[in-house]
């Protein structure tokens, strides 16, 4: 046991005074330098700048890095308000087949629209006998009755009570006989055409004393068959026909 215990404290120190001899041993080396030592670049510098606008060259998709992300329009909302409708109601498999049904039905919708657009259109330009506007009475003046009194220097009531007189409308053919007969002495000076003028006033503009006679009795008839309530017997009729004609005549 004291032989183990010798070779063992052998060994330490023989371990240690190894490591010292190599201490000893080692020296560290310096190096100095000096000023031949330093280089000194005398290369030529070139000095270099930006080209102008040279931004606009890194302005296209590549060189954008961040996308932006779009905002959605009230458009975009209410088509996936539908497909998410139509989702749910007809439980659909996926957004992608609610988004086609939304597509179809919006497609269906605005040709519909444009067809009664179309229809429209085409009722509005037919007249109403059903012809063309470009058809044989193209060259005709249409004017409705409403705006006739407006525009009793362009409108042919000769024409107007023929056609009255063929469809039955005898109160209208008075009226466009009255209308008539105030066109005339309108063209003759012998009153003042106004829209707003009552009966009384075209009256007294006559200076004729025979004819201003004559137009308060046609007057009178007018307003006895145009706005009287009653119905319309032939004699009357007849009477204020033949009067009005007889005076419009005579201008």
């Amino acid at each position: 046991m004291n032989k183990l215990l010798y070779i063992l404290l052998f060994l330490t120190c023989l371990q240690s005074f190894a490591q010292d001899s190599l201490s000893v041993g080692v020296k560290e080396e310096k190096i100095l330098f000096t000023e031949k030592d330093i280089k000194i670049d005398s290369s030529l510098i070139e000095n270099r700048t930006f080209e102008q606008l040279f931004k606009d060259n890194y302005q296209d998709n590549d060189y954008i890095y961040e996308q932006a992300v779009k905002e959605s329009s009230w458009w975009d909302r209410f088509k996936q308000w539908l497909a998410d409708f139509f989702k749910r109601l007809f439980n659909l498999s996926s957004d992608t087949v609610s988004g086609k049904v939304v597509d179809i039905v919006i497609k269906t919708l605005a040709v519909l629209l444009i067809i009664f657009v179309i229809y429209l259109i085409v009722k509005a330009i037919l007249n109403g006998e059903g012809q063309w506007i470009f058809g044989k009475s193209s060259d005709k003046k249409v004017i409705h009755h409403e705006d006739i009194e407006k525009n009793i220097h362009l409108v042919d009531f000769e024409k107007l009570i023929k056609d009255t007189l063929k469809s039955g409308e005898q109160r209208l053919s008075i009226r466009y006989y009255y209308l008539w007969l105030l066109k005339k002495m309108s063209d003759k000076n012998m009153i003042e055409w106004d829209l707003e003028k009552t009966n009384s006033d075209y009256l007294y503009e006559i200076k004729n004393e025979a004819f201003q006679s004559d137009f308060e009795y046609a007057s009178y008839l007018y307003n006895y068959i145009w706005y009287g309530e009653f119905e319309l017997d032939e004699p009357t009729f007849e009477k204020a026909k033949t009067k009005f004609e007889k005076m419009i005549q005579s201008l």
